[in-house]
């Protein structure tokens, strides 16, 4: 039977935050709603988690919003600014600050492929192991998958 990460190996796990494979309607880009339940986590809870605040507006965060080529604390400036639940007003915010081009097919292939170099490879190595699933190794391919993996989204 195949290991399950051992829970508290990677801190708190917030089950109610998206897939990362989840796509953005208005935009088909993978992980924007991510990004987005992070940013109204935070406005409903004064702060993430310290097992995602380290992330936060870094890594997947940061890189989404370079390819887009806006800064993520004027994604979080915008979201903060709306009502919480207004998710209209959200789809209108990202209007005005996203670009016309969000070119949703190269972020989204880029994101599936996080974690497929070997420097990626060694990554997912270390943090399967740490979370007590190194014979994972292999199956858990993507950083995206990670994420999936740690949530309970994958088996």
């Amino acid at each position: 039977m195949p290991s399950k990460p051992i829970p508290g190996s990677t801190g708190e796990v917030l089950t109610c935050l998206p897939s990362p494979y989840l796509p953005h309607p208005a935009t088909g880009l993978l992980y924007l709603p991510r990004f987005l339940a992070k940013i109204r986590y935070v406005q409903a809870n004064g702060s993430l988690p310290k097992s995602y605040a380290k992330n936060y507006k870094r890594g997947l965060d940061r890189f989404l919003c370079l390819h887009l080529g806006v800064d993520p604390a004027a994604v979080e400036a915008m979201v903060h600014a709306t009502a919480p639940g207004d998710d209209a007003a959200v789809e209108a915010g990202l209007r005005a600050l996203l670009p016309a081009a969000v070119r949703a097919i190269k972020w989204n292939r880029e994101l599936c492929q996080r974690g497929l170099s070997e420097e990626g490879r060694k990554f997912l190595a270390e943090a399967l192991t740490a979370m007590g699933c190194a014979d994972r190794v292999g199956q858990i391919i993507s950083v995206p998958d990670l994420i999936d993996f740690d949530e309970g989204r994958i088996e």
